[in-house]
């Protein structure tokens, strides 16, 4: 693959991973734009560590977007089943049929509300949350190293930026400014595909 349509590839993907998030874009497309981002940029970097002989520039993001992909399904899998346990806890009738939630008195469900039901519940829900952040953090450290070795190959510092606040907002994601931190390294790092360059072949007098 071409140097311009890899750049482009990795700067265009990380431009739809960035607005993918974006509330009203996010809310019509259920995190499609994410997707093609993320194939994009994978296609893109695969270019790019093909064109810099770095198998690592490739390899780092492709296992940093298994790790995540692998997190994200783990924790929606946790919560889904520590929601059924907690309905299960507060309407013992309930059996697991969605259909009769409408019907179900609510007097029902105030009335099996207490400590020994709610607990489960919120232990496996931080449980969830905690895997998650392990995840997430697995998949910051992967990408920086890819980040980083695309600056060393490169000579754009702007790369060694991103991976710095990709890192820092990985590990801060455990408050609300760790996932702003994640979106602007995302940008960032799009800014940086764009000020790629092609090598120059040095010539010997």
């Amino acid at each position: 693959m071409e140097f311009e349509i890899s750049k482009n590839l990795s700067g265009i993907g990380a431009v739809l991973m960035f607005i993918s998030v974006i509330p009203y874009i996010s809310s019509y497309t259920f995190g499609l734009v994410g997707l093609a981002g993320l194939i994009l940029l994978l296609l893109g970097m695969k270019g790019l560590a093909d064109y810099y002989q770095e198998s690592s520039i490739f390899n780092n993001v492709l296992y940093g977007s298994i790790a995540g992909i692998v997190g994200g399904v783990t924790f929606v899998a946790i919560i889904i089943y520590a929601a059924f346990g907690l309905m299960t806890n507060l309407l013992p009738n309930w059996k697991g049929d969605w259909t009769n939630i409408p019907q179900i008195d609510p007097s029902e469900i105030t009335a099996n509300i207490d400590l020994n039901a709610i607990l489960p519940f919120v232990s496996i829900v931080l449980l969830a949350l905690v895997i998650l952040f392990v995840f997430v953090v697995v998949v910051a450290i992967l990408y920086r190293k890819s980040l980083n070795t695309l600056k060393d190959k490169s000579g754009v510092g702007l790369f060694g930026t991103a991976a710095t606040v990709l890192l820092v907002g990985g590990v801060l994601t455990i408050i609300l400014i760790g996932v702003f931190l994640v979106w602007i390294a995302v940008l960032l790092a799009a800014i940086a595909f764009f000020q790629l360059q092609p090598r120059q072949n040095s010539s010997t007098p």
